[in-house]
């Protein structure tokens, strides 16, 4: 029985991490970011069907969004990816091992700031997805650096759009994330959290979120599109994407999207 209450609250917990709900306010530090996310996973996920690619999968969390006949998790070969990733294959960052027109949906989930080479990484992605497929790419835009020493890059919308175009990609759906006031206080939440958070103490980190982070996110989703809604300031870049030699005529579900 405790085991069961266990696994309950752990599994309610992680959901609260990435698909935030009215508990993720006072749990998540990231709630903004994750917000912003779990939103546009829930406005795409009709585009993702198929067998589907999810590259950098870690803990593949939002695999559940997508109805796909099959969902492929690809990392990379490292000790740190192992220990956290649910992958069904590695690679050595460069070449994926899967032969031409492979896929037709491929995910990344805020990997490409961490590819050193960007323009390798996006052909493979086009190698490996059919002509009519589709890719879903997000990519941070503020945020502090993480996984170090493996975080290179971060992107613009307009950096974002002339490297898929370069590399064959053309962009059908964009979306700017958490735009404004409420990108200036995740940033503050995040950062605080990070300084005063303390490795393996579960519960003096959940009194910060409770008592300090969770507040700020309450005063953001109330008061943050009221006080600015500067779409030049956000969080993350959401992309919706097609190899532009597979685009035939954008339909009438994308037209909305866009």
């Amino acid at each position: 029985m405790h085991t069961f209450k266990y696994m309950a609250l752990r599994d309610f917990y992680q959901r609260q991490m990435f698909f935030p709900g009215a508990a993720g306010l006072f749990l998540n530090p990231c709630y903004l970011a994750r917000k912003g996310l779990a939103d546009q996973m829930k406005h795409l996920n009709r585009f993702i069907g198929g067998k589907t690619l999810d590259i950098g999968c870690g803990a593949r969390p939002y695999e559940k969004c997508f109805e796909v006949s099959r969902y492929v998790g690809l990392e990379i070969n490292s000790a740190a990816a192992d220990a956290l990733s649910h992958a069904d294959v590695r690679y050595d960052g460069y070449q994926m091992p899967f032969r031409d027109n492979s896929f037709d949906s491929v995910v990344a989930f805020q990997v490409l700031e961490h590819v050193f080479e960007p323009e390798v990484f996006l052909h493979e992605i086009g190698r490996v997805l059919k002509p009519e497929g589709v890719l879903l790419l997000t990519v941070p835009f503020l945020w502090e650096e993480h996984e170090k020493p493996n975080d290179f890059a971060r992107y613009s919308s307009f950096g974002l759009a002339y490297l898929l175009n370069k590399q064959g990609f053309e962009v059908i759906h964009a979306k700017k994330t958490m735009p404004g006031f409420r990108a200036a206080l995740q940033i503050a939440n995040i950062s605080f959290y990070n300084r005063f958070s303390q490795k393996n103490r579960t519960w003096w980190n959940l009194l910060i979120s409770v008592c300090i982070t969770g507040p700020v996110n309450v005063l953001a989703m109330l008061f943050g599109k009221a006080i600015s809604t500067h779409p030049d300031l956000y969080l993350d870049n959401v992309v919706l994407a097609r190899p532009r030699e597979g685009i035939r005529t954008i339909s009438h579900n994308e037209k909305q999207a866009t």
